[in-house]
């Protein structure tokens, strides 16, 4: 009879576990073993596994991040992408202005109800507010647990059909272990594939395997991993087509991450939701969405993943928060949130407009999409009261993070 030594359940952080900026404890080296109590006086074990000597936090983070009613608020926005949401209200891409709006969306008062972790740019992971105060700071007052992303963007796949890949593993583990001591306790690496470009096995198998080297060297620094394979919303493919290539991708991803060893208890799934391409004539509906993704999730996502938090991918802030509550409304194995960037931002942005007195107005406008979104996870949303803007639609064709 094999005896088995599993890692302990392990709670939700405690918030003055890491408000204060400290590590939560020394690294103690956690390993799970399979021995055959015949051979043991002969020979080691022929199967030992080594979790992560951050194993405990790990999955103590995810939890904390994948907590009833909250979610993720993605603003790691590199500053080239942030200089595009600051022209689009006609400001110049400065860091005074990036500063000037980062302090904004972190400084909202109640923020962490509703928000459970927020994704920064490497500046914004060392800048300090307006006030003179750390961002990362600020954040851990309102209960929110910093995170960085740490992929260096997509550049072409050579040998493909005009797809990316996504570069960035070069020194990662020297800059991961960095941006813990600086206060980041999980990480987010991006890659996409595109269904009108094939996708080719090799986008995939690509996508899939960098993804998986990202995550073990993130778990060996202290931070949990977002594993998030984007299928593009690009196309006039329906929505069976979507399926059949998120099926095939989350498939790849999960192999890889076993073969690297990456502890499923610490990582987040960030993927895309199930929906015809952007482009194709026959619309569906948030009910439809919510059987398409939860199918998919079912088949190819263990149990063992603490969260799965979806990213909005050019929807409309409405389409959005409906689509997240249809698949709350019966419970999962996994806590189903978001992890949104414009479906949380953009109407905040727009009410600010650069001027020192709509930072209130614009403060309210993220809590009431935060809010918004934090009833969708528990499966409360009804979508009374939206106005007009927060129902367009944000897909911007071949669009560049």
């Amino acid at each position: 009879m094999a005896s088995t030594s599993l890692l302990k359940s392990s709670p939700v952080l405690d918030k003055s576990e890491w408000v204060k900026g400290q590590s939560i404890r020394q690294p103690s080296v956690s390993i799970l073993r399979c021995n055959s109590s015949t051979a043991a006086a002969a020979a080691p074990s022929a199967l030992s596994i080594r979790a992560s000597s951050y194993a405990d936090e790990l999955v103590k983070t995810a939890k904390t991040v994948a907590s009833p009613g909250r979610g993720i608020l993605a603003m790691d926005e590199s500053n080239a992408t942030c200089g595009k949401r600051l022209a689009s209200i006609g400001l110049e891409n400065t860091e005074a202005n990036r500063q000037a709006y980062r302090t904004l969306l972190v400084s909202a008062p109640g923020l962490g109800n509703y928000i459970s972790g927020a994704i920064l740019f490497e500046e914004t992971l060392y800048q300090s507010t307006v006030d003179g105060k750390k961002i990362v700071d600020v954040l851990k007052e309102q209960g929110i647990v910093p995170g960085i992303k740490v992929d260096k963007g997509l550049v072409p796949l050579a040998g493909s059909n005009d797809e990316s890949w996504c570069q960035g593993l070069d020194g990662l583990a020297s800059r991961s272990a960095a941006y813990y001591e600086q206060g980041a306790r999980f990480a987010k690496w991006r890659t996409v594939v595109s269904i009108p470009n094939g996708p080719s096995a090799l986008a995939v198998k690509e996508a899939a395997w960098g993804l998986a080297r990202y995550a073990a060297i993130s778990q060996d620094n202290g931070l949990v991993p977002i594993v998030e394979p984007e299928i593009l919303l690009d196309g006039e493919h329906g929505i069976d087509r979507t399926f059949e290539v998120a099926q095939k991708v989350w498939a790849e991803v999960f192999f890889y991450l076993a073969e690297n060893n990456v502890m499923f208890e610490g990582i987040l799934l960030k993927p895309s939701m199930v929906t015809p391409g952007a482009e194709c004539p026959v619309r569906a509906t948030p009910q439809q969405v919510a059987e398409y993704t939860l199918s998919l999730l079912k088949r190819r996502i263990p149990p063992s993943v603490p969260g799965i938090m979806f990213l909005s991918g050019g929807q409309s802030e409405v389409e959005a928060t409906l689509n997240l509550n249809a698949m709350n409304q019966a419970p999962n194995p996994w806590h189903v949130s978001f992890s949104y960037a414009r479906a949380l931002q953009n109407t905040c942005l727009k009410t600010w407009g650069g001027a020192a007195e709509n930072v209130e107005a614009a403060q309210q406008a993220l809590l009431t999409r935060a809010k918004a979104n934090s009833l969708a996870q528990l499966g409360k949303y009804t979508g009374e009261g939206e106005s007009d803007e927060a129902k367009e639609g944000m897909f911007v064709k071949g669009y560049v993070y």
